[in-house]
């Protein structure tokens, strides 16, 4: 058997390389054929590729993606921005940072301003990320932030959503800190990964730098648990110190 395709197989390997191979879903010395993948790599390539492309392409559904009963028991409602398809979503990110008019116009109905937690839900580029992630991470975070004893808005999701939208929301609605639960853009290794994008009230100014990022929320990233937990205790920061973005870091912050 030639030297690289025993690479490929577990027993064989160094103690050093399966422990690097058992921290990351990268493929790593998974062997070859020639100058080629072996057919199980490529295959598995392809697979994730599909899915990559089946999470950007698919269309939020309230009902189907996160259950009736979760939907109904949360008064989740949805509204939408200025991207009206999801070909023009995908073309144009600066339609998803703002909101259509009709939108603005429900959300100054059904939400209260000036809460201390605004939480948002968007499709972004991954509507595989927010069914997964989203059922299990929203109501640990609601339920953390009035344990906290802190004035909690109305949840609801935006299709068509981009990161920017979240100055237009500090804006219309005025919380202290707003957390925008988003799908990743899907890679190779997953397609269901969420991100928690954070602002201390964000305003059309704003700038990524501006804004703080709890990456890669799904089965081999963060749990849910542990991003709930660090989302409390940055918002809970946030709030301190009146501040958030490239002025705040999140090491060593504990909830008080």
């Amino acid at each position: 058997m030639p030297p690289d395709d025993k690479l490929a197989l577990p027993y064989d390997l160094p103690e050093i390389v399966k422990k690097v191979r058992a921290r990351t879903p990268a493929r790593l010395l998974t062997g070859r054929s020639g100058a080629a993948y072996r057919t199980n790599t490529q295959l598995e390539l392809r697979e994730a590729h599909a899915a990559a492309r089946d999470a950007v392409r698919a269309e939020l559904s309230l009902l189907s993606d996160l259950g009736e009963s979760f939907v109904r028991k949360l008064g989740l409602f949805e509204v939408g921005s200025r991207a009206t398809k999801k070909d023009e979503y995908l073309l144009r990110p600066d339609l998803g940072r703002r909101l259509n008019q009709s939108s603005l116009d429900e959300l100054g109905r059904r939400c209260s301003r000036g809460p201390d937690l605004q939480v948002v839900i968007g499709d972004g580029l991954s509507v595989t990320a927010v069914a997964a992630q989203v059922p299990r991470l929203l109501p640990l975070l609601l339920d953390g932030a009035v344990a906290l004893g802190w004035k909690v808005g109305q949840t609801f999701v935006i299709r068509y959503c981009r990161v920017g939208v979240l100055n237009e929301i500090g804006e219309l609605l005025d919380p202290k800190v707003v957390v925008l639960l988003i799908g990743e853009r899907p890679g190779l290794a997953t397609a269901d990964s969420l991100s928690a994008y954070m602002g201390y009230r964000p305003r059309r100014s704003d700038t990524d730098a501006d804004r703080n990022l709890i990456s890669n929320i799904h089965a081999r990233g963060v749990s849910p648990d542990q991003a709930a937990r660090r989302i409390l205790s940055l918002a809970a920061s946030m709030i301190k110190a009146k501040a958030s973005g490239c002025q705040l870091r999140e090491e060593g912050l504990t909830l008080k």
